[in-house]
């Protein structure tokens, strides 16, 4: 079972992290740093998830090393393309379009960074969505927030609970971060 024993720093603005985290129950800050999340093209989207998660990572070894720093990156891949988060209505409905009525991974890379270490880990999910109508669509992207998303959904929302037949995986590393395999990595520490 772990008990902290270090303060732990969220290394992410995401209010979904920070609301698991908090469910969780681990006492817990928020640090932001900006970190270029370009990555080479030839990565798969698992490596992407983990590259990323890294960079983010990296860009706390002044502090890891009386800290936990938990960083994370979630990947949307539809048919072996990446879906990030959509820069407007227009895209955030062709996304939605491309998923309705099929199967799409979800990939979140973590990085646990302590005394000078770092421990990186992926999950991945399969979401199989129900065929969405235009008007379903259109209803979510005018009522929710899709642009601080990868794939221009969160799982937690509306469009989660009327579109998502159903998932293989975690629950959670749809939402951004997979708590089952963090909670065994940070009980590892």
């Amino acid at each position: 079972m772990f008990q902290q024993k270090l303060p732990i720093i969220l290394a992410s603005k995401s209010p979904r992290r920070q609301e698991l985290l908090k469910a969780m129950g681990l006492d817990f800050k928020v640090v932001l740093k900006d970190v270029d999340e370009s990555y080479p093209e030839s990565m798969s989207p698992a490596e992407i998830a983990v590259y990323i998660a890294e960079k983010k990572a990296a860009a706390f070894t002044d502090i890891s090393a009386d800290s936990i720093v938990i960083t994370a990156d979630t990947i949307v891949a539809y048919g072996g393309e990446i879906l990030g988060k959509p820069a407007d209505k227009t895209e955030a409905i062709a996304v939605l379009n491309k998923l309705s009525g099929s199967v799409h991974q979800v990939y979140t890379g973590v990085s646990l960074s302590y005394a000078g270490k770092m421990h990186s880990f992926y999950d991945l999910t399969e979401v199989v969505f129900n065929t969405l109508s235009a008007d379903q669509i259109e209803y979510y992207v005018s009522n929710h927030n899709p642009y601080d998303k990868a794939g221009s959904y969160g799982i937690q929302e509306w469009i989660g609970l009327v579109a998502v037949e159903k998932i293989i995986g975690s629950y959670t590393n749809v939402m951004g971060l997979p708590t089952e395999k963090l909670y065994k990595a940070l009980s590892a520490l």
